[in-house]
């Protein structure tokens, strides 16, 4: 499954970014605290080399999460949580180790943390929307995906299209035929994603037209060669159900 780092990283960027200036060190920090969140100026007020432990050892999680590195990405997130705790940054990469872990209870936990310190943050909803979507809790997933969807940033494209197409999957699931026939439709091959090929994939994977269903990937893997696009497409279609998971059946029923 595929979940998303935070989008922002405003409470690191900005003390870095005051370093640099001439005026004293306090009357820098006065003037990007407006604005910011009490978690941000908390951060700000840590001492400036603790700030950058932080960024260190976020980053390295970051990196070695990447990697699928997951044990060693909780090791540094722990050196993290030691010298800041209050960092939805923190929260959401450990909901995605534990996410890559199958352990979504642990996950859902360290989301709503982070969503708690971050509200609508759209990387931080993707990844609660996807832990429903993975455990089948479709309206949920519709949902949630739906308002994912409406804050996206305008450039979020590819991200965008995706997650329509986990709209589509959901509806789907709750019998919303017309509605799914209608998004199937929504986007043609001059579309700059995969979405046309694998909407019409996931209509033949229903209509029990294996052949014609694989056709549609065969498609996709043609016009986008890159196999970082269709991961992420093909992750969904392995949660769904339509490609049998290495995981096996773990997951929740249907609900």
């Amino acid at each position: 499954m595929k979940t998303f780092f935070l989008l922002s990283l405003l409470a690191l960027v900005l003390p870095l970014a005051a370093q640099d200036e001439e005026t004293p060190i306090v009357k820098k920090h006065e003037e990007v605290k407006n604005g910011l969140m009490p978690n941000q100026q908390a951060f700000l007020n840590l001492p400036e080399e603790s700030r950058k432990d932080f960024i260190k050892h976020i980053g390295e999680a970051s990196r070695l999460f990447e990697q699928k590195r997951i044990f060693e990405s909780l090791d540094e997130l722990d050196k993290t949580a030691k010298i800041f705790v209050d960092s939805p940054e923190l929260y959401n990469l450990r909901g995605s180790c534990f996410v890559e872990m199958r352990a979504f209870d642990k996950a859902m936990e360290q989301f709503d943390k982070a969503s708690a310190l971050a509200k609508d943050n759209p990387s931080i909803l993707f990844n609660i929307a996807e832990v429903f979507f993975c455990t089948k809790k479709w309206q949920q997933s519709a949902d949630l995906f739906e308002k994912v969807l409406k804050i996206l940033p305008a450039n979020s494209t590819a991200l965008s299209r995706l997650v329509e197409f986990k709209i589509l999957l959901s509806k789907r699931k709750l019998g919303l035929k017309d509605e799914v026939t209608i998004l199937a439709g929504k986007y043609d091959f001059l579309d700059d994603s995969p979405y046309y090929y694998y909407a019409q994939a996931a209509l033949a994977y229903e209509d029990n037209n294996l052949v014609k269903a694989e056709e549609w990937l065969a498609i996709a893997s043609r016009v986008f060669q890159d196999p970082n696009v269709l991961a992420p497409w093909q992750d969904t279609l392995v949660e769904y159900g339509y490609i049998k998971s290495f995981y096996g059946n773990d997951a929740a029923p249907d609900k």
